[in-house]
């Protein structure tokens, strides 16, 4: 499968699951949805995957921990707010830079209406690629 089939099948879940469960939930919730979905289509998809960010030298300096990623190609970050912001946005480009995936997808099952963004990291660039 490459990334747009596995994009497109990440957003057709995720809005199966904005649909059924609606606004309201926590984070977490969407999340234990979201990874269970895609286990039951034969994913690998896991939650809460840690990152560590490391200085110049190696150093580790910090930790992260990504939403979920699947077959270790697609981070996903979700997000259960009012709206998308520049700070999800950066975090997302934050987890791309520090694990080299080239592939996210921002996600808010907060809203009433389902937002979802595909970004993609190359040569240090942060591309937003326009979703359907």
């Amino acid at each position: 499968m490459n990334i747009k089939e596995l994009c497109d099948t990440v957003r057709q879940t995720s809005y199966e699951i904005h649909c059924y469960l609606g606004v309201g939930y926590l984070e977490k919730v969407y999340e234990n949805a979201l990874v269970h979905r895609l286990q039951k289509k034969g994913f690998d998809a896991k939650a809460q995957v840690p990152l560590e960010v490391h200085d110049e030298d190696a150093t580790i300096i910090g930790d992260y921990f990504a939403d979920v990623i699947v077959n270790d190609t697609l981070i996903v970050e979700l997000k259960a707010c009012n709206d998308l912001s520049k700070s999800h946005e950066a975090q997302l480009f934050n987890y791309l830079k520090t694990t080299s995936i080239e592939h996210g997808l921002l996600i808010n099952f907060g809203s009433e209406k389902f937002q979802i963004k595909k970004y993609i990291f190359e040569n240090k660039d942060f591309i937003n690629q326009k979703t359907k």
